[in-house]
């Protein structure tokens, strides 16, 4: 299991910079937990209980209004943490979190994890660069939302889970979250897919799949070059 562990730290961009005794120490105080599709992982308000890695699966961060109605911020893939911000301030957690898939994380507990910091110097300089990589890409959520219309929000978001040079590729996640993650209805997401695939830039495929046929045209609708008619 410790190698198993090590191997998921390891391939986690939040931690590929630690190696030697900072890493050992990482791997000996992790646990592997298991998270059935559905399962809330923690609550906002929550205390903290560490640094979550996800191995495999997904999890959706989100934010509820008074209303009941649900906001998702990021989903959290392999490779990827969640509640780093909360375990590294010491602070209660900010968001809910929940398995969108069965999945299995690995936990970073809050205590070990906090005397790790105080203790290890290098430890402490790579997760300040690991930080400062996680506010770059809240400023990229920030200004997708406030600069990309819905057409230039979605497009963006499709070139990036259809991977560089691969076209064909499966939406991650039901439709309505979604929608909630990049800032739109479900109806207009609906009504922004179909404009997208009626402009010949995508193509819907057997299965539910979906293929990129113009990339470069894709490419153009998210950096704004020219509208969606």
């Amino acid at each position: 299991m410790s190698n198993d562990i090590r191997i998921c730290l390891s391939d986690c961009r939040f931690f590929a910079n630690v190696t030697g005794d900072s890493l050992d120490r990482l791997v000996g105080m992790a646990r592997i937990i298991k998270l059935p599709k559905g399962q809330v992982v923690f609550r906002q308000g929550d205390e903290c209980p560490g640094l979550y890695v996800v191995a495999e699966g997904s999890i959706k961060v989100y934010k509820t209004a008074p209303t009941g109605k649900e906001h998702i911020l990021h989903f959290v893939g392999p490779g990827m943490t969640f509640a780093e911000v909360a375990a590294i301030g010491g602070f209660e957690c900010p968001a809910f979190a929940e398995a969108v898939e069965d999945s299995r994380c690995v936990l970073l507990p809050k205590t070990p994890f906090a005397r790790a910091m105080r203790e290890d110097h290098n430890l402490c300089l790579q997760l300040m660069g690991s930080m400062a990589f996680w506010v770059r890409h809240l400023v990229g959520l920030m200004e997708d939302i406030v600069l990309r219309d819905a057409a230039g929000r979605l497009a963006k978001h499709l070139l990036e889970v259809s991977g560089g040079s691969t076209s064909f590729f499966e939406l991650p996640t039901m439709k309505k979250d979604l929608a909630s993650h990049l800032n739109l209805t479900s109806e207009t997401f609906s009504r922004t897919l179909k404009r997208l695939e009626a402009a010949s830039l995508i193509e819907s495929q057997s299965g539910g799949g979906m293929r990129i046929a113009n990339r470069e045209g894709l490419a153009e609708i998210a950096d704004g070059v020219y509208p969606l008619l």
